[in-house]
This record gives C-alpha cells, structure tokens and sequence, in this order.
C-alpha cells in the first residue's frame, strides 16, 4: 500500500508541474506551445532577459586541462596540428592515450561556485550560464541517460547543480549550454589514424567499440556538417537535452548552432518553454538562444559578434575574455574593451554574455579577478544607464568616416572604439545615458541632439557625468548639443552622461 502510495504521489507532481512523464524524455510537456513555428512564434520575451543586459558563462570542462585552449579533444586527433603534437610529447599517442583518459585528470579541486558567484554578482553580472556538455559529448549534470559525466568521473561533482544553486543563492538568473548536437560529426577525428610516421594506419582509440558511447559510431560518409543528418543521432539529442531541461529547469538554454534538427528542435524548445511555465505559475520567464534569426521565436546569438544597428528583437553576444577554454599564456581583453563592447551591444537591444576563463583547477588567475573588479566598479556607478534600458531612436554616433562593421559572427576582432564613439540607451521617454567609448579630450559634441536633429523634440533639463558630481556647462546648437569638456573625470575609459528631458 505504502508503495502504491507514493506512485500516487510522484504521478500527482507531475500532474501538478504539467510535465509529461516520459522515460525517453521525449514527449513535450504540457502547455501551450507546440512544435510549430506557428506556435513559437507566439513567444513573448521575458522582462528579466531584456533588463538584465550582462551575463557571465563557465565555459569549462575537462579540455581544460591540457592547458592549450578550444577544441583540443578534436585536435588532438588531427595528425600535424600543434595540439596533436603536445598530445604525443605529453601524454602519448592517441591511439593508446586517448581524450577518454584525459578525463579523469579533470579534478576540479579548487572550484567553489559560491566564491565565484558571488564574484560575478559584484562584477554586475545578472543572469549566469553554465556549460552543460561541449563537443566532447562529456556531461556536466548527473546524467541517468549517458555514463560519461562529471559525478560519476573526473571531478565527481554535479558541475551544473552546484553552479545553479550559486547563482539562486546569489538572486541571479542560470542558464545552461548545449553544444551537444555538433558532437556526432565534430568528434569524428576520433575514428582516424595517422596517414604517416611509426603509428600509421593504428586507428586511434575512437575507433574502440568499448568507448562509442562518449566518441559516436562513426558516421556515414554524407554526415560531415556541424549538426548530424543521422536521425538516431538527433533522437538522441534530443533525450539528452530534455533531460537537461526537466531535471534542472533553467531559465535560459544555449545552442551551439542554428535551431537543430528541424521539428526535433522544435520539439524542444516546446518542451523547454512549457516545463518553464509550469514552474513559474504560467508566467514564461525561458530564454533560448541560437545562432540563428529569431523572428520572435527566441533569442538570436550571435558568437564573438556584433551588430551593425538596432535589432527590433532582444539579442545576445556570447564571446571570451580570452580563448574558450585555460591556455598557458593567453592574451584576454580589458575592462575596458568589455565595457565598450557593452555599451555598444546594449544600445543596439543585446545583452553581452562573457566567458570568464577557469583553470582546470577550477579558480581564476589574478588577471581574471582584476578585471572582474574594474568592471564591477564601473557597473556600480553607471549600471543605471545599462540595467533597465532600452534602444533609443538611434544607437549612437560614430567618428567622421568610420567604416561600419557588418553585422556577422566572429566580427568583434574588426572593432575598434574611440572617443568620439557615443552610444544611447534610455529608460522611459525623459531619461537619455550616452556613453562616450573613450575618455574625451575635447568639449562633447553630442548631433543626435542639435535643434534640428529629429530624434527628441523635448528640451533638455539637465546633464550629469555618471560617478561626478561636477556641475556641467552646456548649450544647444543647430546641429548638436555641445557639452563642455569637465574638467575633472571618473577614473575610467568609458564616461556615462545621463541627460534629462522636460517632463
């Protein structure tokens, strides 16, 4: 009877969250979005994403460890590329020492989320991600559905429960990514052999049936694009990320691609959007981000990109401060870059989400902990003109003959900012910030703002410089506001005028 009883229990919370129980975590949940792009595109974005502008992201896993940066568990299997080359020196040659014994090493004994987090929270950090598998098909979460995670081996630990229960205890939102759909054909070096030297024609170890379940069967000859063609494969994606999702609940999901396999994909962001209502009585508060357009249907993202205007739809950069995952060595970007990058992003309706890069150990070098200091001290002051904003009739001026960076992927290294970069935000219809991107050298010139300009029509009341309480000499011209160069400004790059309108 006691039995029966609590069969009785467990069928009730599900009833109770409106989740479907599935074995092969399958079905979509109960709720009101189906796998239709009709369906999706009923999708209304939640005001959290849009107010909370910046977001930090644990990119890290058990390719840290070899200290040598990205994609080492596929480099290291390509014959001639550097990364192959350390394997062998360091580790031996893959085919008897393969990425499934790098695992292991993978101890992670100095990681303490709650110290991060909280480091993240005071670098102004709103909403959090971690990484759930990368490339590697190697999981962070107590998976029931594949062996190769982090509590059975490496570091034992729930990564993810442990990252998410530091960002609940911090108030900041958590989110998880996927990259798992690129896995199938991205991890197919595994299955090669050298074509030269003492070992050619040895397979390597990913060639090994006792080891499919974390390299993939090899594929078949027409598979060789970044998401698999093979249907078992995606069914299996599938499985394995509505685990993630029903187990876990995050508010946000990352892939690492377009929407993945058609309906499959719809399938689950279905799932994703109604498992979040349920647990957010009705209200949906879930963000997907993918690399692709979103019209409406969630949150377009765009890696180490950013656009050339305002987008009508919420956006998301995702980018490193360095290389993605710990290289001995490294160049990472300044404060200041991060916060130029910001303004800019967030005056056009994205939102800046920036890997802070671990060791393998799992802490952050004194480089990483600086910058993360110089940002939170800028945010404390002029978070006011970020947090809460939204894209004003234009996004910003730029220098006389500048030349415009397409919006694209990949394109933040063709970016440069100078002082006579300004970039508007606005919160309701009588609050104006414009960030110069570099401290200004002469009196601020602001055309967006002259009399015959046509972006505002109110007259302006009064202007502050963010973190000053200089009193400022300024006048309206016919073709810009003209503010007199202060003489005495905050002890940073990026300088924030908050400029008031008559109500």
């Amino acid at each position: 009877m006691k039995i029966q009883h609590n069969l009785k229990l467990i069928l009730l919370l599900f009833l109770i969250t409106g989740i479907s129980f599935s074995q092969n975590n399958t079905t979509i949940a109960n709720g009101p979005f189906k796998a239709t792009d009709a369906s999706l595109a009923t999708y209304k974005y939640p005001e959290w994403f849009r107010d909370a502008k910046f977001g930090i992201w644990s990119h890290w896993g058990p390719q840290a460890v070899p200290r040598q940066g990205d994609w080492y568990a596929k480099k290291m299997y390509q014959e001639g590329s550097a990364d192959y080359k350390y394997h062998v020196e360091y580790y031996g040659h893959p085919s008897k020492f393969g990425y499934k014994d790098i695992i292991p090493l993978w101890k992670a004994q100095k990681f303490n989320p709650e110290e991060l987090m909280a480091l993240y929270k005071k670098a102004g950090a709103k909403y959090f991600v971690s990484m759930g598998t990368h490339h590697d098909n190697f999981f962070l979460w107590n998976s029931k559905l594949h062996s190769w995670n982090s509590v059975k081996m490496g570091p034992k630990k729930d990564i993810v429960g442990l990252w998410q229960k530091a960002a609940k205890n911090e108030g900041l939102k958590f989110g998880v990514s996927e990259h798992l759909g690129a896995s199938y054909t991205w991890f197919q070096a595994s299955h090669d052999a050298d074509k030269d030297g003492k070992y050619k024609g040895v397979p390597y170890d990913g060639n090994n049936p006792k080891y499919q379940d974390l390299y993939h069967a090899k594929t078949a000859e027409n598979d060789k694009e970044w998401l698999t063609n093979n249907p078992k494969f995606q069914k299996e994606w599938l499985e394995r990320i509505n685990e993630l999702v029903n187990v876990y609940q995050p508010d946000l999901l990352y892939s690492d691609s377009k929407m993945p396999f058609g309906d499959i994909g719809r399938s689950m962001i279905a799932n994703f959007y109604n498992t979040n209502m349920s647990v957010n009585n009705g209200n949906l508060e879930a963000i997907y981000n993918c690399k692709e357009s979103s019209n409406g249907k969630w949150v377009q993202d765009m890696e180490r990109g950013v656009m050339d205007e305002i987008n009508p739809h919420p956006w998301q950069t995702d980018t490193s401060i360095g290389d993605w995952y710990y290289k001995t060595g490294q160049e990472y970007k300044s404060a200041t870059y991060i916060i130029q990058m910001l303004c800019d992003i967030v005056s056009k309706n994205g939102n800046l989400l920036i890997n802070i890069v671990q060791t393998p150990e799992g802490d952050l070098e004194p480089d990483m902990l600086l910058t993360l200091e110089e940002i939170g001290q800028w945010m404390a002051v002029n978070g006011e003109g970020i947090y809460g904003t939204r894209p004003w009739g234009v996004f910003g001026e730029r220098p006389t003959n500048a030349v415009t960076v397409k919006t694209a992927k990949f394109n933040e290294k063709n970016i440069s900012y100078t002082a006579d970069d300004i970039r508007f935000t606005k919160k309701g219809e009588d609050t104006l910030y414009a960030f110069c991107l570099e401290k200004p050298t002469n009196d601020i010139r602001i055309k967006s703002l002259g009399k015959g300009a046509k972006y505002n029509s109110k007259s302006v009341v009064a202007i502050t410089v963010l973190g000053s309480q200089e009193v400022l000499q300024w006048q309206l011209e016919n073709d810009a506001l003209v503010i007199k160069k202060p003489a005495h400004l905050p002890n940073w790059s990026v300088i924030g005028f908050k400029i008031e309108f008559k109500k």
